[in-house]
C-alpha cells in the first residue's frame, strides 16, 4: 500500500470508532416525562399519530428557559419553541390520547438520557375553564406552579421521581412539566393530556 492510501485507510478506521450519535446530535438526548406518560412519549409509543419527527426523540423538547415570564411563545409550549416538533402545538378536545389520573398526589417521573445541572423541576396545570381547542397560552394556564423540586445545580439520576399534589380538577387538562438547566440558557418541556378524576 502506498503512503497515501495508508493515511486514508487509517483515518477511516479511527472514524469508524466514533460512534455516529456524536456526530449527528453534539448535544445528545436530555429527558421526557414517562409517567404518567406525556404526549411526545405516547407519539414514539405510537399511541399519538401523525406527530412527526418527535415519534423518533421525545426527550428533545428543549427551549428557552424562564416559563412562565419566558420560555417559548405562546402557542409553541408544548412544542417547547422547536419548529420541528411543531406537531406536539396541536390542541383540540381529542387530538391526543388522555391519559387517567387522579387528583391528589401523583408521582411524576422523569427518564434522563444525558444527565444535566439542574436548577428546578415544575409543573403548572391548565386553569378550570381552560378552553381545550385553543392553542396552549399562558392564559390557559395557571401560572403558579402546583408543584416543584430545586436541584440547586445537582445532576439528576437517570430517572426523577416527584410526588405532586394535583389541584381539583375534573375531566381533561393539560399538564406542563418543567425541567430548568443551570448551566445553559434552557429547559426541557413536556405536556401532559391528563384525565383527571
Amino acid at each position: 500500500m502506498n503512503m497515501k492510501k495508508s493515511l486514508l485507510f487509517a483515518g477511516l478506521t479511527v472514524f469508524g470508532t466514533i460512534p455516529f450519535s456524536s456526530i449527528a446530535e453534539p448535544n445528545s438526548n436530555h429527558g421526557y416525562i414517562d409517567t404518567p406518560p406525556s404526549r411526545a412519549l405516547l407519539c414514539q409509543k405510537g399511541i399519538n399519530k401523525n406527530c412527526g419527527s418527535i415519534m423518533y426523540e421525545p426527550q428533545s423538547v428543549e427551549g428557552p428557559k424562564g416559563f412562565p415570564q419566558g420560555g417559548p411563545p405562546d402557542g409553541q409550549i408544548a412544542s417547547g419553541g422547536v419548529g420541528q416538533f411543531k406537531q406536539l402545538n396541536e390542541q383540540s378536545v381529542d387530538r391526543w390520547h388522555h391519559v387517567t389520573i387522579n387528583k391528589g398526589i401523583n408521582q411524576f417521573k422523569w427518564t434522563i438520557t444525558a444527565r444535566h445541572s439542574t436548577t428546578s423541576w415544575q409543573f403548572f396545570i391548565t386553569k378550570p375553564n381552560w378552553d381545550p381547542n385553543k392553542p396552549l397560552t399562558r392564559a390557559q394556564f395557571d401560572l403558579k406552579p402546583f408543584c416543584e423540586h430545586f436541584d440547586h445545580g445537582k445532576r439528576p439520576d437517570k430517572t426523577v421521581s416527584i410526588n405532586c399534589d394535583v389541584p381539583e380538577r375534573s375531566g381533561y387538562h393539560v399538564i406542563l412539566g418543567v425541567w430548568t438547566i443551570a448551566d445553559t440558557a434552557n429547559a426541557f418541556y413536556q405536556v401532559i393530556d391528563a384525565d383527571i378524576k
